[in-house]
Order: C-alpha cells, then sequence, then structure tokens
C-alpha cells in the first residue's frame, strides 16, 4: 500500500482511507444530503473561477502569514471541526491537533469529538477553537463552554445550521452506528442517558432531533456571548441578509459553510456565497469559509474573494485515516505548498497583497 509520504496531492489520500477504512464509517465522512448535489458543488464551483496572475511584482518569497481575530497563523488554513475522528484512526482528535500545532495553524474541535475537549488541548501546541453546538439542556452547553475556556480554547464556533439532520441517505443504507470504541466523550460527564452516542437500534437523525435544541433564534447567538468571554463565531452562514444579523447580534466572525454538504442538499456552494457575505460584513470581523478546498488554488480563489482563512475537513480525514497523525500533516504540508506555489506564480508575494481583482467567474462560459 502507498505511504503517505509517497503522496502528491490531496486526492490521493481518498482512495487510501477507502481502503483502511470500515465501509460505513467512510461513508458517514464521504456523504452528503440527499442527492449529494450540494457535497458535489463546493468543489465544482471552484471550476467555474479562473485566476488572473500579474507579473513582475518582485516574488522571491510568500509571506503566507495572516491574522484572524488576533491569532498569528503561519498561513490560512484550519481543520474545520468533523465529527469522530476516531472512526478513521486511533489517533482521532489527538493526532490532528498534533499535527496542526508544529504547521502554524489551528484547530477547531468539534463538540462531538470521540476525545474529550481537556485531552485535544494538552496535546495541541497551536491555537484551539472549540465548535459549539447549543443542547436542550442549556447547562450542558454552559458547562462545555466553561471547559474550553478553562482548557486554553480560543474561540468559540457556534454551529446554526442544524435545527435538523440532513437526510444522508448512505448512512440510512448502512445502518450507521458507532462501533464500541467510539463515543462522544465530552458528554459523558453528564447523567443523560443515551447522550454519547447511538446504538445499531437508533440513528444519528434521532440523536440529534432528540438532544440538540432546534428553537436557536438570533437571540441564541446573544446568549453564547453572555455565557463566555470568548469571542463567537457562527458558521453555517450562506446569505448576505443572515451575515449582517450574525454581526448585528454581536458575532465576531462568520464562517460561510454549508456543513459540507451535509444539510439542505441543493443549498449554495459556499464559494459562490463568499463575496455577498464579505460585503455585508463590511469589515466588521473575519468571514472564514469551509466546502470544496482540495488545492492549494481553491485557497486562493476564496483569499481573493474576502475569506480571512479557509477550514478543510474531510482531506485531513482522509489523510487521518491513511496514516494517523502522520497522515494528516503530510496533507497540511502538501496544501501549504500548493499555496505557497500558487500565490507565487499568481504574483501575490503575501496574503494582504490578494484581491478580487486576482479572479473572474467563468459562469457565463459553461
Amino acid at each position: 500500500m502507498t505511504r503517505p509520504d509517497e503522496f502528491v496531492a490531496l486526492a490521493d489520500f481518498e482512495p487510501a482511507a477507502r481502503a483502511a477504512m470500515d465501509p460505513a464509517a467512510f461513508d458517514y465522512y464521504a456523504g452528503g444530503a440527499g442527492s449529494e448535489m450540494t457535497l458535489a458543488e463546493n468543489q465544482r464551483a471552484f471550476d467555474r473561477i479562473v485566476l488572473r496572475p500579474r507579473m513582475l511584482v518582485g516574488a522571491t518569497s510568500v509571506d503566507l502569514s495572516t491574522t484572524v481575530l488576533n491569532e498569528r497563523l503561519a498561513w490560512p488554513v484550519g481543520l474545520a471541526p468533523t465529527a469522530f475522528n476516531s472512526l478513521g484512526h486511533a489517533d482521532g482528535e489527538l493526532g490532528a491537533a498534533r499535527a496542526a500545532g508544529p504547521r502554524g495553524t489551528l484547530m477547531c474541535c468539534s463538540t462531538i469529538a470521540s476525545y474529550p475537549l481537556e485531552d485535544i488541548a494538552a496535546v495541541a501546541t497551536g491555537p484551539l477553537w472549540f465548535q459549539l453546538y447549543v443542547y436542550r439542556d442549556r447547562e450542558v452547553t454552559r458547562d462545555l463552554v466553561r471547559r474550553a475556556e478553562a482548557a486554553g480554547y480560543r474561540g468559540l464556533v457556534l454551529t446554526v445550521d442544524t435545527p435538523r439532520l440532513g437526510r444522508r441517505e448512505r448512512d440510512v443504507r448502512n445502518h450507521f452506528a458507532l462501533p464500541a470504541h467510539v463515543r462522544i466523550r465530552n458528554l459523558e460527564r453528564y447523567a443523560t442517558a443515551g447522550a454519547t452516542g447511538w446504538s445499531g437500534e437508533s440513528s444519528f437523525t434521532e440523536y440529534v432531533h432528540r438532544f440538540l435544541d432546534p428553537s436557536l433564534t438570533w437571540e441564541s447567538v446573544e446568549w453564547v456571548r453572555s455565557i463566555s468571554r470568548l469571542p463567537v463565531l457562527v458558521k453555517g452562514i450562506l446569505t448576505a441578509e443572515d451575515g449582517a444579523l450574525a454581526y448585528s447580534h454581536g458575532a465576531s466572525g462568520v464562517v460561510v459553510s454549508n456543513h459540507g454538504g451535509r444539510q439542505l442538499d441543493g443549498a449554495i456552494a459556499t464559494i459562490d456565497a463568499l463575496p455577498e457575505i464579505v460585503d455585508a460584513a463590511a469589515g466588521r470581523g473575519p468571514v472564514l469559509l469551509d466546502g470544496g478546498i482540495r488545492r492549494g488554488t481553491d485557497v486562493l480563489k476564496a483569499l481573493a474573494l474576502g475569506a480571512a482563512a479557509v477550514f478543510i475537513g474531510r482531506p485531513y480525514l482522509w489523510g487521518l485515516a491513511a496514516g494517523g497523525e502522520h497522515g494528516v500533516g503530510r496533507v497540511l504540508d502538501l496544501l501549504r505548498a500548493e499555496l505557497d506555489l500558487t500565490m507565487a506564480l499568481a504574483g501575490c508575494p503575501s496574503v494582504a497583497s490578494v484581491t478580487r481583482a486576482l479572479v473572474r467567474s467563468q459562469r457565463s462560459m459553461l
């Protein structure tokens, strides 16, 4: 079997992950909602954007560093919050955190992680944000926030696109259930029956509908802000209207996301939604993006359209499944090298030099 060190692009990791994983677990990572139109569109939309490179800019070296919410990053790519990393490899979230830190980037840890948030923080050498679901039991939510603060997390990423779970047909066909060794470890300390996972007799859909609060409103953003001293970013924004509302209700930033195509099938691709949300933000805070990032050119296109940074999800999960911590590191190294080369060839010697003039949409030509 080919080792991660021999892979030359992020696309090489997915077949390796498929070979290494239980088929139902692989489908849980890989799948989207419904016909998976949005899942596919997240990547296709990048192909409709072309670069307009500039020449003779003196790009002897490229400065990839940037700052997001006062966090200095070596480059503008982070690890998105993804559930149950231990489905791919025993290293799980611990391996991902160990890989991210030395490479100068941040990791956003999921509420639904397979290691406790404190254990992840203990091995991390880079900045961590905590992705937050609001549970029906608000005291559980409040305590998760307290724990994240105490463990040294530097931001809260409130996910708002899950009043119900999208219908993920691969999981339905596979009767997907968590294996015995993978649980929602962050919830083990709370005396709530069934909150740490689900069995073959139930489903993730039932779990979400039983425990997560579907009644959230914009005032819920204000509530989360009121219980924490950390900056709060709102994740799941796809329209200018909601971007503006997020900032008006106290968000420090937003994450343009369609949940990796796993919620509303037919929703707009994140890169297509990005420009109007950046315009609506009007400089009030950073706009970040996840969904469909597979190449350094994708990162550059997102930066050109106004993203302060991007997150990758599935690519690092494939790296984790293929080679644990080392596999995640290899994914990040390849993507960083691609971004460095892409920016040099595009005539962008720094992140600050990237503007919308660098890109043009080819939608009308397709």
